[in-house]
């Protein structure tokens, strides 16, 4: 969105924007939390309450300071809050400080908010409002024009405290860049939308620049008020109640009602048609403009904050009323609305039962997911807003599920216990191989079921035991073990590998090897014996025919004496 950004990787699956959204202008897409620009009213709870800080503001610093190192004349339009923002008792303390960053001229929101509340005035007295809405809160406009339709009649048709300002300064300045400051994320679109404001800065952003070039606002010298001049209570605005206070004079007829934070304008928009001489001065954010999302977070809080504004306001410091002619400050705000196609009730009910509810009371509403109703979800996953997995119960249930089947239909041994060796769970092939001969073993101790050595070992010395070929004496099964300690879940759990047909085998064959080699030796001794014996006989038999081929020889030649 160009008004929000997001660090992408910092998402985290928590739901917690969603669940914050008034208006449940987030979706989550590819497990990423997404802002449904056409839903969205730009109240910040978002980026106030995401634990990871992964929606920020969408910054417009880098076009100020462009701006202020140009050669054309630069205006700050600044919010009244802006004392309790930065500890300053005096708006001359801000204007020195805003000036040396380059701005030319320095002027308080708070002149438009006076003409703003004598508009206000005008058409109360005309007696043609059966009702009336301040129109100060860019976030609560939009929320009436695209979600309140029947609302829109009792809105006022008057410009915002800074769109009426701007229009001031462009009347005295007009060739002038106008920069408003404040602490709204939602001013930012309304003054791109009015066509007027060159850039907004929240205070967040204005901090940032201050240290940058190393400007402290509080150390600059305040001075003191026009003393004679007319004290502007207009600058009550950012408090609750802010908008009366302003009135110099409440015009009759009516009954003047402040109504703070989103929820509370939601009950109040709810039931307008019932209503009847209200003047309601509504605030998006609790505590009003002083806590706004962007507004810098102070020692005392928002309680705080309304105590500075109220002391500034009566102090009569910084820029008095001023007498500025504006030609129009009148405001429409046009019905803007969603499309108001309904999925099929066949449809909810299919997206239900994909999630486990095909029954009225399988519907928890728990509102894990961000959504108040298991319906509201179901519309939201058919919209493309949310998903099937962010039903946090449904999730649970199914992840249990399939740890259990996994756990139960494991070839290996697989048996958890906690810290005191009672058993929690196991399967049926740890049941097997552990020799267990309970029926149902849960919350029994270990030890009297089977023999746990190697798990006290584990829990004695914190360390996790892996072990090859342990034999079970109950079961006369072989395993080799891995036994894990989960220290923050306070449980350890056993996994056994069967071994017991290969170390049979083994046996097996290391008998066969040795009957193998039994018979080798046998035959190896009868080879030698039998080699023995024919070496003996040729022996005999060699010495025989020798004597009697000597014999022969003699015989045939007698005068032959060499023997040989």
């Amino acid at each position: 969105m160009e008004f929000l950004d997001f660090r992408t990787a910092k998402c985290k699956d928590c739901f917690k924007c969603l669940r914050e959204c008034p208006v449940k202008a987030i979706r989550y897409e590819n497990h990423q939390a997404k802002i449904i620009d056409e839903r969205c009213i730009l109240c910040g709870r978002c980026t106030v309450v995401c634990p990871q800080n992964a929606k920020t503001v969408h910054s417009e610093t880098d076009k100020v300071e462009s701006l202020l190192s140009g050669t054309e004349r630069v205006v700050a339009s600044v919010a009244p809050s802006f004392v309790a923002s930065f500890g300053l008792s005096s708006f001359s303390q801000m204007e020195k400080a805003l000036k040396k960053l380059g701005f030319d001229v320095v002027e308080e929101t708070a002149i438009g908010a006076k003409a703003v509340t004598e508009e206000y005035a005008k058409l109360l007295k005309t007696g043609n409002y059966k009702n009336f809405i301040t129109s100060a809160c860019p976030a609560i406009n939009k929320m009436i024009q695209i979600y309140y339709p029947e609302a829109l009649k009792y809105l006022a048709p008057v410009a915002s405290p800074m769109v009426a300002h701007a229009r001031i300064l462009k009347e005295k300045f007009p060739d002038a860049k106008i920069i408003f400051i404040g602490p709204c994320i939602a001013k930012k679109r309304e003054g791109k939308e009015s066509g007027i404001i060159d850039a907004v800065l929240t205070f967040e952003e204005l901090e940032n620049i201050f240290t940058a070039r190393g400007i402290d606002p509080k150390k600059e010298i305040p001075e003191e008020g026009n003393e004679g001049g007319e004290r502007n209570i207009a600058k009550y605005y950012p408090i609750n109640s802010g908008i009366i206070k302003s009135f110099t004079e409440l015009p009759e007829g009516y009954e003047y009602v402040a109504v703070d934070g989103v929820n509370r304008s939601f009950e109040v928009l709810d039931d307008i048609s019932h209503y009847s001489g209200l003047f309601i001065e509504i605030n998006c954010c609790e505590y009003a403009c002083v806590n706004g999302p962007c507004a810098l977070k102070t020692d005392g809080g928002a309680i705080k904050a309304n105590e500075s504004v109220r002391k500034y306001v009566k102090s009569g410091k910084g820029d008095e009323a001023a007498a500025y002619n504006l030609s129009d400050i009148s405001e429409k705000h046009p019905f803007i609305g969603l499309p108001t196609g309904m999925p099929c009730e066949r449809d909810i009910k299919a997206v239900l039962a994909k999630t486990g509810k095909t029954k009225p009371e399988d519907e928890l509403n728990c509102g894990a997911c961000g959504y108040a109703t298991c319906r509201d979800k179901a519309i939201a996953v058919l919209r493309g807003y949310a998903d099937l997995e962010m039903c946090l119960p449904f999730m649970r249930t199914r992840a249990e599920s399939m740890s259990y089947e996994i756990i139960q239909n494991s070839p290996y041994g697989i048996i958890v216990l906690d810290n005191d060796l009672k058993i929690i769970e196991y399967n049926s092939s740890a049941r097997t191989l552990l020799g267990i001969e309970e029926k149902d073993a849960k919350g029994e101790y270990a030890y009297d079921c089977f023999d746990a050595n190697e798990f006290v070992i584990a829990q004695n010395s914190k360390n996790n035991v892996i072990k090859k070929k342990i034999r079970f004496d109950k079961s006369g099964k072989y395993a080799d073990a891995t036994i894990v300690r989960v220290e923050n879940q306070k449980i350890m759990f056993g996994i056994f590998k069967d071994i017991t047909d290969s170390v049979e085998y083994g046996k097996k064959l290391d008998e066969m090897k040795r009957e193998t080699l039994e018979t080798t030796d046998e035959v190896i001794k009868k080879q030698m014996r039998v080699a023995q014996e024919i070496a003996s006989l040729l022996g005999e038999t060699t010495a025989e025919t020798k004597v009697a081929l000597l014999k022969l020889k003699k015989t045939l030649h007698p005068s032959d004496e060499t023997g040989d």
